[in-house]
């Protein structure tokens, strides 16, 4: 089985992969000081909880927007899973599309992993929004190339920042308010609605001025752990896909081996 792993400047995960069906997958704190062992003692209990053992591991492939952590990934794999990891972007795993923006390198890995997954699951133009650290807005067109997008603060920076700078509101939990009223009466209501629906009016303005941009059909697909949340509170989503990244890196590990 290939062991997949997206690691975010949040959290890196960590999902067993047979074929394209994920058998299991597991979440960690970032944190680039972590060792191989470290890693190892960790997702080796994991995989026993789950009915695996280290062995059942035979490839391994990376994506990380997080360089200081990749070296322990690699020991990771070398040590423990006797095996060199792939890294997505980099031979023999390369993109394998256009990314057709002025920067070309400093494109994000997963945002090119969900790229290359969403076109693979949904032909045509296309927007992918990643509800992570950072909200990314990814634009790719019908033949699959990447074509630029939008990086928007996360909404969980956006609440930090509003509680730390300032003094008396209270954190949250980041919810949909009970009502639909944008009205609040209390300073915890209003403050849900701030969040969670001046996030709501960021994704459905964005995603308009990109489609009036693009000037054909879009589909719009959303990832990350917060899509189905908003999903409630909106239409703009075409598609949710919420392993969109872990996909991307099975079709890339894949794609390389049947050459």
């Amino acid at each position: 089985m290939l062991l997949a792993i997206d690691a975010g400047n949040t959290n890196i995960v960590f999902a067993l992969v047979a074929g394209r069906e994920i058998k299991a997958r597991w979440r960690i704190a970032t944190d680039p000081r972590r060792t191989a062992d470290e890693y190892a003692v960790w997702l080796s209990q994991l995989l026993a909880l789950e009915g695996f053992a280290r062995s059942d591991v035979d490839a391994v492939i990376v994506a990380t927007v997080v360089p200081r952590a990749l070296h322990n990934l690699q020991v990771l794999s070398q040590k423990y899973f006797g095996t060199e990891a792939l890294i997505a972007g980099r031979t023999p795993v390369e993109w394998g599309i256009a990314i057709d923006v002025d920067e070309p390198a400093s494109l994000g890995a997963d945002r090119a992993v969900n790229t290359i997954a969403a076109h693979a699951l949904h032909p045509g133009d296309l927007i992918v929004i990643d509800f992570g650290t950072a909200a990314t807005f990814d634009v790719s067109d019908y033949t699959g190339a990447y074509k630029g997008g939008i990086i928007a603060p996360g909404i969980n920076l956006s609440l930090d920042a509003l509680v730390t700078a300032a003094a008396k509101l209270p954190r949250i939990a980041i919810e949909a308010p009970a009502s639909v009223s944008v009205i609040g009466r209390n300073t915890v209501d209003q403050m849900h609605i701030g969040i969670y629906w001046g996030y709501i009016a960021m994704i459905e303005g964005l995603v308009a001025r990109m489609k009036s941009e693009v000037g054909r059909p879009v589909k719009v697909i959303a990832t990350g752990g917060l899509a189905t949340l908003f999903e409630r509170h909106t239409k703009v989503f075409d598609a949710i896909e919420p392993d969109l990244t872990i996909q991307g890196l099975a079709m890339m590990w894949e794609k390389a081996h049947i050459r």
